[in-house]
């Protein structure tokens, strides 16, 4: 144990199987695999960053190298090969950063140098850290060496991206994942090195770094070592302070926030916001509570105290119930998809402070329509209910309405009045639907729709690249060049389905068809010009002007000219 280092999270990085946490499995599987000599070719450790992985890589090289034998193993007063292997200066222990050696020649040299056996140790053994930065010709140089090694020759590969190894790799190795470190097992490790290094911290400050480690252990104590070091050793590290150094604010006033929005306390949302954004904290961090409590707010009666990992204390967990008993599930959804997709705003908008205070407004005005809505008679409940699932299925479509609520400044009060535009916007939508089905009775009438609905592309395909055969109740047949779009009839089904709620059916007909409009037109027009090249009046222009040529004939509107 290196104890020189004032680093925690290298003073008390574990040196054998014993000091490992959480991964117990892994501990006994590799021992009991040294044991029986039935040791693998390769290692492959993966999971996220401060688990062990490299930590485990060396105790791995330890155990297979002990002067003393697996049965044995140092513990405290180190033989010479593990000395040296926990100091990262062992002749026979190579550790290699792929990050900074990716090319094929450094696997060369790699190679090369396993030509040679062990100086003072049993196995000669490659421990190769961020194994998936390596290039793809350098994985491919490894491969017949990591399938055939010498008896000497052990690899120990780590990794946080396993999805970049090529498989041809992994398949020659036997892989171990490292998992998160449970809350618990972290909790209990950091209060008793918080013990060791004589640390003077509440239990509650302990959790919250064990929360936003997320399960690293090297992250844990990377936060405890900040957190010691920035207070007195006469001041207890307490859960304010706590929240304070590492930017997190007490979920006490996040709660407080979600009921003013359920009450629809405008003015109070924005100042209990406020208070929170002065205390230092990012707006995606904030935003990630959020989301997080929106889940318990949702789940809170299928979980327990103990399943919140450290988020709630009793109090929180209590007030979450109460609050939760007021509020249905479909508000919490729509809140939860909003939350969504404000988080995806937060990288256009500039200012993301004014980002969050509109965010917090348009959900204290969503929960009020809900509660407009809620109010109303029975049966008109169910009418309204009816026409606003109607609007969000077509609003989604669009993308353009979130929840059946526009994105402009709308007031409380006007609430009311926007339902009903949405029933009378619904309704008009509902006659324009029944329009078009009754007027879809020829290819004209299909052509007026798609310029009324503005669908250009579709409507420039119907008039060139197609050739009509018959138009009938729902159903077409047409013949088409070899112009038209690919996807065209896939396009074609979707838009007679939307705007007259009813399937369509196009068919492919081997036969000739009519011709297409462009076709008809330039007909016309050549027949036009054809007929006017025979009348008196060109034949005059002709022998007055004898290379005079007719290029194109305009009609007039003699309606304009009545």
């Amino acid at each position: 144990m290196n104890k020189n280092t004032k680093v925690l999270a290298l003073k008390y990085r574990p040196q054998t199987f014993d000091d490992l946490i959480g991964q117990d499995v892994v501990a006994e599987t590799i021992s009991n695999s040294i044991k029986a000599n039935k040791v693998p070719n390769a290692y492959l450790f993966t999971g996220i960053r401060g688990i062990g992985k490299t930590t485990t890589a060396r105790i791995v090289a330890k155990s297979l190298n002990c002067s003393n034998g697996i049965d044995n193993l140092c513990k405290e007063n180190f033989c010479e090969n593990c000395t040296a292997i926990s100091n990262s200066n062992h002749i026979d222990v190579l550790e290699m950063d792929a990050a900074s050696k990716t090319g094929v020649d450094d696997v060369r040299d790699l190679i090369e140098f396993s030509r040679y056996g062990p100086t003072t140790a049993k196995y000669k053994i490659f421990i190769i850290d961020e194994v998936h930065m390596l290039s793809k010709q350098a994985f491919n140089a490894l491969l017949k060496t990591l399938e055939e090694p010498p008896e000497y020759l052990k690899f120990i590969f780590a990794t946080t991206e396993i999805k970049k190894i090529p498989i041809t790799v992994v398949s020659r190795c036997q892989r171990f994942d490292l998992s998160r470190i449970k809350s618990f097992e972290l909790f209990n490790f950091i209060k008793e090195i918080k013990n060791k290094e004589n640390g003077n911290a509440s239990d509650d400050a302990l959790k919250l770094i064990v929360k936003i480690s997320e399960g690293s252990v090297r992250d844990a104590l990377s936060l405890l070592d900040r957190a010691l070091l920035t207070l007195d050793k006469n001041r207890e590290l307490d859960l304010s302070a706590a929240q304070k150094i590492f930017g997190y604010f007490d979920k006490s006033q996040l709660i407080t926030l979600f009921e003013l929005i359920f009450e629809g306390k405008e003015k109070e949302v924005l100042n209990t916001y406020r208070e929170i954004y002065n205390q230092g904290v990012e707006p995606k961090i904030f935003i990630n509570d959020f989301l997080e409590l929106l889940y318990y707010f949702k789940n809170i009666n299928s979980l327990d105290i103990d399943g919140t990992n450290f988020s709630l204390n009793d109090e929180e967990f209590k007030k979450i119930q109460e609050i939760s008993g007021k509020v249905n599930n479909e508000t919490l959804i729509l809140f939860w998809q909003f939350t969504i997709k404000t988080l995806e705003e937060l990288d256009i908008v500039s200012n993301q402070h004014l980002s969050m205070e509109m965010f917090l407004i348009r959900l204290t005005h969503l929960k009020e329509m809900n509660k407009q809505v809620l109010d109303i008679d029975d049966e008109e409940a169910s009418q309204k209910t009816e026409k606003v699932n109607y609007a969000s299925s077509l609003q989604t479509k669009d993308d353009d309405d979130l929840f059946g609520i526009k994105d402009k400044a709308e007031t409380i009060g006007q609430m009311k009045n926007i339902v009903q535009e949405k029933d009378i916007k619904i309704k008009d939508e509902g006659k324009e639907i029944k329009l078009q089905t009754k007027l879809l009775n020829s290819f004209d009438d299909l052509l007026e729709l798609c310029s009324s609905k503005k669908e250009i592309k579709l409507k420039y395909e119907l008039e060139k690249n197609v050739n009509l055969v018959s138009f009938e109740n729902k159903r077409i047949e047409i013949s088409f060049n070899e112009d038209l779009d690919k996807d065209f009839i896939k396009d074609l089904s979707l838009k007679l389905y939307e705007w007259t709620n009813e399937r369509w059916i196009i068919t492919l007909s081997k036969t000739k068809g009519q011709p297409s409009k462009k076709e008809e037109e330039v007909n016309l027009k050549k027949e036009l010009i054809d007929s006017v090249k025979k009348s008196s009046i060109y034949m005059d222009i002709l022998q007055k002007f004898p290379d005079a040529e007719l290029i194109d004939i305009k009609q007039r509107d003699n309606k304009k000219n009545d």
